[in-house]
């Protein structure tokens, strides 16, 4: 687990700003924040460094890309065994489908994102990966309409 990292009101400030658009360029970021340039770039060295900032990314247009389809998917494993779980990880981290998954606690095992060009290619994803699966139980399929909060809303 990550150690706690103590964070001043500006860091909090720093990085919502940064949250919304991390290419805001650091004159932009100090003058919003009341700091120098200098003092911007030495806090975001620090966040980056004590890994409160762990990456900085590109938002996509999935339609753009071909996949303007967004399906979450609730999986419910027979037994999670280490052995199981990782192999079960290791068949996700394969696909390219799936853009974000979390082993959660609850009524599911494992919560997917993924995204997909139509349904036709979300049935062959769950017939390749989920219902083969000797060690899945189950799983429920929920269709996103519109991201409606989100880099993408």
């Amino acid at each position: 687990m990550p150690k706690s990292v103590t964070l001043d009101a500006a860091d909090h400030a720093l990085l919502a700003e940064i949250q919304r658009d991390n290419q805001t360029p650091a004159r932009v970021l100090a003058e919003k924040l009341g700091l120098s340039e200098s003092a911007v770039l030495r806090r975001l060295r620090r966040l980056r460094r004590e890994k409160v900032v762990v990456a900085d990314v590109a938002v996509v247009d999935p339609a753009v890309l071909g996949t303007p389809l967004t399906i979450l998917v609730l999986v419910s494993l027979e037994r999670e065994g280490t052995a199981r779980l990782d192999a079960f990880v290791r068949k996700l981290r394969e696909r390219p489908e799936v853009k974000r998954a979390w082993y959660v606690t609850g009524e599911a095992d494992f919560v997917l994102e993924l995204r997909v060009a139509d349904m036709g290619a979300y049935e062959a994803f769950s017939r390749e990966v989920l219902l083969d699966d000797a060690n899945l139980r189950s799983f429920r399929t929920i269709v996103s309409m519109r991201e409606v909060v989100g880099p993408g809303a």
